[in-house]
């Protein structure tokens, strides 16, 4: 690297230089590194003006003045510097970038991206199915997510072609398990989940060539695997339910009435929820907590009333129920707990489906606020950003005014009261 002497280090690096070098630096890096054109300096103060008389060798006296590069170049060759304005700027730090290669290396690579893919078609069995060109030019069009190199571009891109052509292509297989899959082709049971870029770019084939929309939700995605020969992993995720009674003669039916006889909580998982017939009376009030404490006391208490837990933030073995329920006919009633998370959950299921709040009114947090300050109960804060209730517009100010946080444990007796 070409070095500058000490003195004419010391003399260039002045502060009245600052904006020169660094204008000149940013024209450089976006120019190619070539000392050409013409560089416009504003607002210059006496320092500055005199430290570019200095540098170029001719009297500045106004506050704007326009610099030649190939002419500043020319003057440092001759200068102790003894060198060009590009070397002269790489010796006194940090190197100079040349952006201009940058982008059309960049742009080199990401074309060799789509050479690849485009080739991976080509040599596919797909490259007969009119939907394998419409998935290429979107994928194109949405482009590569940002931080991805091109070399995990291109092992993804390769990766989701191979799937493809497994599960839509002439030789397709017979059903199996999305984790199986995805430890197939990966190497992670995983790799396949939900919300990677390579389960993205595979759902958005399988639409392609079913015809349908690219889905938005996690119950519409797992539809969408389904549809080619595979099957999402629907044992893990569970619902908590208590007393629910369905109508017909099926063994899981029946198992079901039998545990709400004996007073027994259940966890259904999404493979139960897909076989069920969950007929109900037409009319049936389902009530929806959000703590499985509230299931605990009901069970407890061997309440008779038919109970859904969301568990925190409603999940989609839970919605999946729910819908199952409202199809039928089923009314809901919805509690949860008195903080801002809660409020907004309630707002979600009363939205969805239509359910009165239960015990959820400003006058039964007052109440209960009361209640638990005079039982001598410590006092949660309440924390966050308020949420509007969308059922009465006084319980936010409520909460809000008294600063307490109550969650349903706070009003299972009520609950179980009701329950019963």
């Amino acid at each position: 690297m070409s070095t500058l002497p000490g003195e004419t280090r010391d003399w260039l690096t002045r502060p009245g230089l600052d904006r020169v070098w660094k204008a000149t630096r940013k024209r450089l890096e976006g120019n190619g590194l070539q000392a050409t054109g013409a560089l416009r300096i504003t607002g210059l103060d006496t320092q500055e003006k005199t430290a570019l008389s200095q540098l170029l060798g001719k009297a500045f006296t106004s506050a704007t003045v326009t610099i030649r590069l190939d002419a500043l170049d020319s003057r440092l060759r001759a200068s102790a510097a003894g060198l060009g304005l590009v070397e002269t700027l790489g010796a006194l730090g940090p190197p100079l970038t040349d952006r201009r290669a940058v982008r059309a290396d960049a742009e080199a690579r990401r074309e060799q991206v789509w050479a690849s893919v485009a080739e991976s078609l080509d040599v596919s069995p797909l490259r007969a199915e009119a939907w394998a060109g419409q998935w290429y030019d979107g994928l194109r069009r949405v482009g590569i997510p940002r931080g991805v190199t091109p070399e995990t571009a291109v092992r993804t891109f390769q990766q989701a072609v191979h799937v493809l052509t497994l599960l839509l292509g002439p030789e397709r297989t017979a059903v199996r398990g999305r984790g199986d899959l995805a430890a197939e082709v990966t190497g992670s049971a995983h790799g396949l989940d939900d919300g990677t870029w390579l389960a993205r770019l595979i759902q958005r084939g399988i639409a392609l060539a079913h015809g349908s929309e690219l889905p938005d939700n996690a119950a519409d995605r797992r539809a969408l695997w389904r549809l080619a020969a595979v099957t999402p992993d629907e044992v893990s995720s569970t619902v908590l339910a208590y007393g629910l009674r369905p109508l017909g003669d099926g063994w899981r039916e029946r198992a079901l009435r039998e545990r709400a006889l004996h007073h027994a909580e259940t966890h259904l998982t999404l493979r139960d929820l897909h076989v069920l017939k969950l007929t109900v009376r037409d009319g049936t009030v389902v009530h929806i907590c959000e703590n499985p404490r509230v299931v605990e006391a009901a069970a407890d208490a061997a309440c008779s009333q038919p109970l859904v837990c969301t568990s925190g933030s409603a999940a989609t073995a839970v919605l999946t129920l729910l819908d199952a329920l409202a199809a039928t006919g089923c009314r809901f009633a919805y509690h949860g707990d008195f903080d801002w998370p809660g409020i907004a959950l309630a707002n979600r299921i009363i939205r969805r489906y239509a359910a009165r709040p239960w015990r959820l009114n400003a006058e039964d947090y007052e109440r209960l606020a009361g209640t638990t300050q005079a039982q001598g109960v410590p006092q949660l804060p309440l924390a966050g950003e308020r949420v509007h209730a969308d059922w009465d517009p006084g319980l936010a100010p409520a909460m809000t005014a008294l600063g307490i946080a109550l969650h349903e444990e706070a009003t299972l007796g009520l609950l179980v009261e009701d329950l019963s």
